[in-house]
């Protein structure tokens, strides 16, 4: 796959104070930036374009990462306005920078080892999307997984989506511009059976919390989180 769509439109609430003043994908964690996690592993499997959609202090991402040069990759922002659209809004507003082929999708502020290059760069449907082992803040899970079948009707075992995919432009392509979210289309696609997945079972974390973002710091072991090279102790921080 040569495209790929990194979601970093979001406000990052629980992170306040934090990311008053900076993006959540820009807040550094031992010693790199989120988001720089996946541009690293993006460029690794041969990735060339890389999507980024923007909103909240949408001028800091160009000022930190440029045009991706430094990657080996070629950067776009697609703005989306003082208020996010949400996923599916989000996502359809990138196509026309992403092209018509299938394309990875990931959200800024997750954090795993799951190697890219295991996704499939011809999905039998519309996504594949990596599902995980539901974690304690998210205990009902998000859909049903039967063996590569994703289904809403309980059959196989129910797990959490990791917000980690691959996505055919037609998902959302009929979609008119405008704010909306990527369920709806998820359901579609599992009632016609186009919705696939796979369970995996590796390091994986959604950072919504001080707490979390302490954890990645130093190695998993503590540490501090800041602002680019302004480095704050997590201990200073009310979430």
């Amino acid at each position: 796959m040569r495209s790929a769509l990194i979601f970093a439109a979001g406000r990052g609430e629980r992170l306040r104070p934090l990311t008053d003043a900076t993006p959540k994908p820009l807040l550094d964690v031992g010693g790199k930036r989120l988001i720089e996690r996946h541009l690293d592993k993006l460029a690794a499997i041969g990735v060339e374009r890389v999507v980024i959609n923007t909103s909240h202090l949408a001028e800091q991402f160009p000022a930190a990462l440029g045009d991706g040069s430094r990657w080996r990759l070629s950067i776009h922002y697609s703005y989306e306005g003082p208020s996010p659209l949400e996923t599916g809004g989000g996502m359809r507003r990138a196509l026309p920078l992403l092209g018509e082929t299938p394309f990875i999708a990931v959200s800024a502020d997750i954090v795993s080892d799951y190697d890219y290059a295991r996704l499939p760069a011809d999905p039998d449907g519309l996504a594949h999307l990596i599902m995980v082992p539901n974690p304690d803040f998210h205990p009902r899970g998000d859909f049903w997984l039967d063996g590569t079948r994703l289904n809403e009707d309980g059959a196989g075992e129910r797990l959490t989506f990791g917000n980690i995919g691959v996505y055919r432009p037609e998902l959302v392509s009929g979609e008119a511009d405008g704010r909306f979210k990527l369920l709806p289309m998820y359901q579609r696609a599992m009632r016609d059976a186009r919705l696939t997945g796979e369970r995996y079972d590796g390091f994986w974390r959604n950072i919504g919390t001080v707490e979390q973002l302490r954890e990645l710091g130093d190695g998993g072991k503590g540490g501090s989180v800041g602002r680019g090279s302004e480095r704050m102790d997590a201990d200073q921080e009310n979430v």
